[in-house]
């Protein structure tokens, strides 16, 4: 029977490629997804991938959203913590609030949802986590000192974990997507894109979800099953680490 993998994030953007990779190599598809239930239900309808919305933010709602899933699927071998939020404001004027909720979300939320599965996977022998995290988790970002602090605890999370888990067979890793086509980066006005943004990436355009996915795909699989611990960058060159 195929694995199960569950991407949190799962039905919009880097998500949604991802989610559609992992189904069409083969796995059984769980999509986690936080608000916007319209999107979600055209996902379904799509690709036919069952969604399942709770917060990721909140520890038990994580731990009742992976008791529904591995109650329709199976046990969950596979997750990728692909949910993240942005509450873009310079530090000087950055409310409390804005901090806590992407500190919760982005990495509060990867303690969150590998705890309910991380047991199951040591009594397995087996188990893939993959955290997407970001460029800016890497350089940092003007106006992003919250987002920027989340992604770059991802790193340090991803390289403990993964020293924890790697004899029981689990594997613990990290991408850092750069600047990507999604609908945020798509919201940028054209002008910022093609002077500011894109002179800055070596390879001369944006990256696309589908390249992250594959990405994704190959680090769930067993033919990656000697890498552990790593930060994988896909940012056209912008960053090199």
């Amino acid at each position: 029977m195929s694995r199960v993998a569950l991407v949190t994030g799962g039905t919009r953007g880097i998500g949604a490629a991802i989610s559609k990779a992992l189904q069409a190599a083969g796995y059984r598809v769980a999509a986690n997804y936080g608000g916007n239930d319209q999107a979600a239900q055209k996902f379904t309808d799509e690709t036919g991938i069952p969604v399942f919305k709770w917060d990721v933010s909140s520890y038990e709602a994580c731990v009742d959203g992976v008791k529904a899933v591995e109650a329709r699927l199976g046990p969950v071998e596979i997750l990728v913590n692909n949910a993240g939020i942005t509450r873009d404001t310079m530090f000087h004027r950055m409310r409390p609030d804005q901090w806590t909720a992407v500190i919760n979300t982005n990495l509060g939320s990867l303690f969150n949802m590998c705890r309910p599965v991380i047991e199951g996977m040591r009594e397995r022998k087996f188990g893939r986590i993959i955290n997407i995290s970001s460029i800016n988790g890497q350089k940092g970002q003007i106006g992003q000192v919250n987002y920027s602090a989340a992604k770059a605890g991802e790193l340090g999370f991803t390289k403990a974990l993964a020293q924890e888990s790697a004899r029981f067979g689990i594997t613990v890793n990290a991408i850092c997507p750069g600047y990507i086509n999604t609908e945020m980066v798509q919201a940028v006005p054209k002008d910022v894109l093609e002077k500011n943004i894109i002179p800055q990436i070596p390879v001369g355009r944006l990256g696309e979800p589908e390249e992250i996915a594959r990405v994704v795909v190959f680090l769930a699989s067993d033919d990656a099953g000697f890498i552990t611990g790593s930060t994988l960058s896909a940012n056209g060159g912008q960053v090199m680490v």
